[in-house]
């Protein structure tokens, strides 16, 4: 039988949740769990390499996880003679951006974001997770303790990640996120990163949707479209969370 190294990577990933991450794991349900129940509402942007986008829309996932992504765009030309004229820095204009999205977006206060950066060093993250919870947004983050350790912030602050969020989720990755060693290779291969932060958000799901369901008032999941029925119940579901909102 085969071994691959990279299954054996996956699995020290599970394991690692297992052992360290439920308290949490259940923190950053309870958030989510106190947001739905206050009329309140659970976004979730970057969080590595796309893979945010699991959350949206699936089949057996919430209803109630809704994307927060934004862009600008600036339409300010000027002549030839003046385009050697000082501008902000670069970093600079990136944190005015983010501030004003999310100062203009649809979050309130008791509301639940999800962020994420495996490093824990970029711009984009932390000054978007410090922007929120300066609002009263409520922030879960996902980063890796052991390799925001190891590097430098690139924020003008000097903080990273995880100390700009209310709860924390140490998704287990190494230093540079490549987790295998292949003979012939001089580095390191096959990040963890991705699946590991996917995997963290659909067991605060799981805790979510099960604390709920306990107390009687389970929130909207969705049913695949491609099952007998599917279509049906999808709409049906979909006009649920419309009207409760979860």
């Amino acid at each position: 039988m085969t071994e691959y190294r990279y299954a054996g990577a996956v699995r020290r990933i599970l394991e690692h949740y297992e052992a360290t991450q439920g308290p949490a794991i259940d923190a950053a349900a309870g958030l989510v769990v106190c947001a739905l129940r206050n009329r309140g509402a659970v976004f979730c942007a970057e969080i590595g390499h796309g893979t945010q986008g699991d959350f949206l829309n699936r089949a057996g996932g919430l209803a109630a996880v809704q994307s927060f992504s934004f862009s600008f765009s600036v339409s300010d030309s000027v002549p030839e003679c003046l385009t050697g004229r000082p501008a902000a820095e670069a970093v600079d204009r990136e944190i005015e951006a983010i501030r004003l999205a999310v100062r203009t977006s649809a979050m309130r206060p008791g509301d639940v974001l999800l962020v994420g950066s495996v490093s824990g060093r970029n711009v984009r993250p932390i000054e978007m997770s410090e922007a929120a919870r300066a609002c009263g947004i409520k922030v879960v983050a996902f980063t890796s303790l052991v390799y925001t350790e190891q590097v430098e912030s690139l924020h003008p602050s000097g903080k990273k990640l995880r100390d700009v969020a209310d709860v924390v989720i140490d998704n287990g990755a190494p230093l540079g996120d490549a987790a295998c060693s292949v003979p012939g290779v001089d580095i390191d291969v096959l990040p963890v990163s991705g699946v590991s932060m996917d995997i963290g958000g659909w067991l605060i799901w799981e805790r979510v949707i099960e604390t709920m369901a306990s107390e009687g008032d389970a929130p909207t999941v969705y049913m695949s479209v491609n099952r007998p029925g599917g279509m049906d119940y999808y709409q049906a579901a979909r006009a649920r969370y419309q009207e409760r909102g979860y």
